[in-house]
């Protein structure tokens, strides 16, 4: 049996505009992405984090600031970014502010630990 599709005609109204505080909801949770909407009120900050995943975001609309990796950013309606897994970064709100994050899988690469563990088990030994 496959996947269905999933469609969402218009992402902005799914997050609608909060008088305060922030809101998040998770639109899909699947092996492949994990899509999270966020809506923020005038002044409002996640203060800086990390993932422990790869991620992107999108603004949607409104404007703020982004501090990524330690260099600040403008956000506005249509900036996107991605981000390693671990990347500190936070975000403030200048105005009611709309954003779309994508947490992607943490794609290892086996061989290539593999490869490394042995090269530094041999350098130790």
């Amino acid at each position: 049996m496959s996947e269905p599709v999933l469609v969402f005609p218009d992402l902005v109204a799914e997050a609608p505009h909060v008088p305060r505080g922030i809101h998040s909801q998770t639109l899909y949770d699947g092996p492949d992405l994990r899509l999270v909407l966020f809506a923020f009120a005038p002044g409002e900050e996640l203060s800086e984090h990390t993932a422990a995943r790869p991620a992107v975001v999108h603004v949607l609309d409104g404007e703020g600031d982004a501090i990524v990796g330690g260099e600040p950013f403008a956000l506005n309606p249509g900036t996107w970014f991605r981000m390693p897994a671990g990347t500190a970064h936070s975000i403030h709100a200048r105005s009611p502010l709309r954003m779309a994050l994508y947490l992607l899988p943490d794609v290892a690469r086996p061989a290539a630990e593999g490869v490394g563990a042995a090269v530094e088990g041999e350098a130790g030994g």
